[in-house]
């Protein structure tokens, strides 16, 4: 921690500049949700960007890990990736050390982590290196084996919620890493309902859980939840999805959240999207180009990138959306896989890094 002596007074105005002698950063204040942040506990220090995913790559990337193919049909360690902002198909970035599903990623600026899995070693985490390319290299283990429990972060935590595990528990589960170091997983809190199936995506301070299903009945849910990532605690309620699904995707820049596809239980192409930072239901953002369910996604501060998922056939279309605005998704590439569904997806771009 800072020297005390450092620390903010009470009354702190949004955008005052400090040093932070722990990280050895420029940090500026936001103000946080309610007012404008006139005290410590309404508002944050954050840290002053000073690269950004163009300067390390020449553009924010997504990476996806693994996943399920039908060509033939079985799991995959393939991980690929694309440049966000432009179009075109994915291109090979390496491979995970086991073939499998559900490798649900959360990342850094630098680093993008891959947890958990429908297949082998099904509580391993695995990291990359998103500037580069190459195999990923063991980070730690989950504190428990499931799927379905998708992720989200900020530039230093990430986190994974809810989950199935095998053979009939559906959790309640949040579990955090610290993105930078290596390790096993720590206990962050619980959703207030157990559930998996859902969606994950974040700001910097916060991260949302969306749709999904319960556990208790076992049902499609149209419940969101929100979590302050920098903390401890449990999941609160943040509204509702206009449309209950199952198997959606999920992808944000630092304020806008959207949902894509799902599973109603109809297969649907409806995207809906939420303001982060606000509490509130979803609203209609478009359609994707085709209807899927267990679809991946990934984000830039303006686009959201969807890749795969089923129809129920699998799909290796690759689709998206301008984050700001609203509209249907355009046709960006394919995947290298002939068809996937659930791959895990991360991006040194997406909102959670501020």
């Amino acid at each position: 921690m800072p020297n005390p002596n450092e620390l903010a007074p009470l009354t702190v105005i949004p955008g005052a500049l400090r040093f932070n002698t722990d990280s050895m950063k420029l940090e500026y204040y936001r103000g946080g949700p309610v007012g404008f942040g006139t005290t410590t506990q309404t508002g944050e220090w954050v840290n002053l960007t000073t690269d950004s995913p163009d300067i390390q790559t020449g553009g924010a990337r997504g990476v996806f890990g693994g996943g399920y193919t039908n060509t033939p049909a079985s799991f995959t360690n393939i991980i690929d990736y694309i440049t966000i902002s432009t179009t075109g198909n994915a291109i090979d970035f390496g491979d995970l050390p086991t073939a499998r599903q559900d490798a649900h990623g959360t990342s850094s600026n630098t680093r993008g982590v891959f947890g958990g899995s429908s297949g082998p070693q099904n509580n391993f985490i695995e990291y990359v290196t998103i500037s580069s390319t190459g195999n990923s290299q063991t980070f730690g283990q989950l504190s428990r084996n499931s799927v379905y429990h998708w992720g989200c972060s900020s530039q230093t935590r990430g986190l994974y919620c809810g989950g199935f595990q095998s053979p009939a528990t559906v959790l309640n589960t949040i579990d955090y890493i610290t993105i930078a170091s290596t390790g096993n997983a720590v206990d962050f809190g619980d959703l207030p309902v157990a559930r998996d199936r859902h969606c994950s995506f974040s700001s910097s301070t916060r991260g949302i859980i969306a749709g999904g299903r319960n556990a208790t009945p076992s049902t499609i849910t149209n419940v969101i939840d929100f979590v302050t990532i920098s903390t401890l605690g449990n999941a609160v309620d943040f509204g509702d999805l206009y449309t209950s699904t199952q198997f959606p995707a999920g992808c944000s820049n630092s304020t806008r959240g959207i949902i894509g596809g799902g599973q109603t239980p109809t297969t649907i192409n409806v995207m809906q999207y939420l303001t982060i930072a606000t509490l509130g239901n979803t609203q209609d953002f478009g359609d994707l180009t085709v209807a899927r369910f267990a679809l991946s996604s990934a984000a830039s501060p303006t686009r959201g990138v969807f890749r795969g998922g089923e129809t129920p056939t699998m799909q290796n279309v690759i689709d998206y959306v301008t984050i700001m605005s609203i509209g249907n998704a355009i046709d960006f590439g394919d995947a290298t896989t002939t068809t996937t569904s659930v791959s895990g997806a991360c991006s040194n771009g997406h909102g959670g890094l501020g």
